[in-house]
């Protein structure tokens, strides 16, 4: 009998959150960000699912190529572009858009015989100082590239740093805008934040990625309550063992938690070797038989511990909610101090995925 943790995924939830995001840019092309194996989803488990959207987007070549042999037979767009010379011959294979980002890409542009014209993404640096071309380097390199035999449909874009903020488009959005105002073409510069709260930006593409699987863009569920996005993915366990506690009793590895009361104490099969934060404190929330309760000590590779004190019902067998429809996983992350992206992308290979 396999242990009792699994991840399960609601694709009607995906299917939905696919719609809604069509709802926030109703004039725009979309492309699913399904990077990271669909931020930790399962790009096979989900794909489907998403395959009302326009185009897919990731940065795995492998996941492209996945994704063909898997029936799709739209656009993929590689995010971060291609890394070596070789990669052009996948990208006119399996008639992938890429990202052209360097000096060195379109080093490698210009050498290239494709069979066919490849369609790629010029990526302007407008302030998130990770990849793309200085702003005034958009006008040559474009022309540059329009002047290859290799490159067919040229596409502008940029990625905002700090979207989730109510003026945190304005100055790249200007930069961008001063930048390519002579460059004629498609815009895609619309991340999840954008796409939810800034619909100047939203052009011929939007590029959702965290807000597909129900999480917040912010690292704030609360921010994401209104938006009518649902949760994908239910990290869910159960209790296995009850231990009594006396005042002064410790739990868990180092003894982080000392009992100041009687307290009842359930093991859950779950621990960072299944993709929960091991540095979640105490305290952090956890669903438990209809009722919050929270987490007492460290976090073991294979088990945690819950306060079951207030939860009578609750026993060996009672099921328990990581994070999911009723516990979002916005808030576990920010109780250990990170992000949702981070604890679905960390879903370890061992949990049983199944899909509703």
């Amino acid at each position: 009998m396999p242990r009792p943790v699994r991840a399960t995924l609601d694709l009607a939830a995906l299917r939905h959150n696919l719609s809604r995001v069509r709802q926030y840019a109703p004039h725009s092309g979309v492309w699913a960000v399904v990077k990271a194996n669909a931020y930790g989803h399962g790009l096979r488990h989900v794909w489907h699912a998403l395959s009302g959207c326009d185009g897919f987007a990731l940065i795995e070549p492998e996941a492209a190529v996945l994704l063909r042999e898997e029936g799709w037979t739209g656009p993929v767009l590689l995010l971060e572009g291609f890394f070596d010379g070789a990669d052009l011959a996948l990208i006119d294979r399996y008639r992938l858009t890429t990202t052209v980002h360097s000096e060195y890409q379109l080093s490698m542009l210009e050498q290239a015989t494709p069979d066919q014209p490849i369609n790629v993404y010029l990526k302007i640096n407008s302030g998130m100082n990770r990849l793309g071309f200085p702003p005034h380097h958009a006008d040559p390199v474009y022309r540059r590239l329009r002047d290859m035999p290799a490159v067919g449909e040229i596409t502008l874009m940029t990625h905002f740093a700090n979207a989730d903020n109510p003026h945190g488009i304005d100055a790249q959005f200007q930069v961008f805008r001063q930048a390519t105002a002579d460059i004629p073409g498609p815009r895609s510069l619309a991340n999840s934040a954008a796409t939810l709260w800034h619909p100047q930006s939203h052009f011929q593409w939007v590029r959702p990625g965290i807000i597909l699987y129900g999480a917040s863009p912010s690292g704030r569920a609360a921010d994401i309550a209104t938006t009518g996005l649902q949760p994908v993915m239910s990290l869910t366990s159960e209790i296995i063992a009850v231990q009594e506690m006396r005042p002064g009793d410790a739990i868990g590895y180092g003894s982080r938690y000392r009992a100041e009361r009687p307290l009842r104490v359930g093991i859950v099969a779950c621990g960072y070797g299944d993709g929960y934060p091991r540095h979640a404190p105490s305290g952090t929330p956890v669903w438990v038989a209809g009722e919050r309760t929270g987490l007492l000590g460290a976090v073991s590779m294979d088990m945690l511990a819950i306060d079951l004190t207030a939860l009578p019902g609750a026993d060996i067998g009672t099921p328990v909610e990581l994070w999911g429809k009723h516990l979002p996983v916005d808030e576990v992350a920010q109780a250990a101090g990170t992000l949702g992206y981070e604890l679905l992308c960390a879903l370890a290979p061992r949990v049983a995925v199944e899909t509703v």
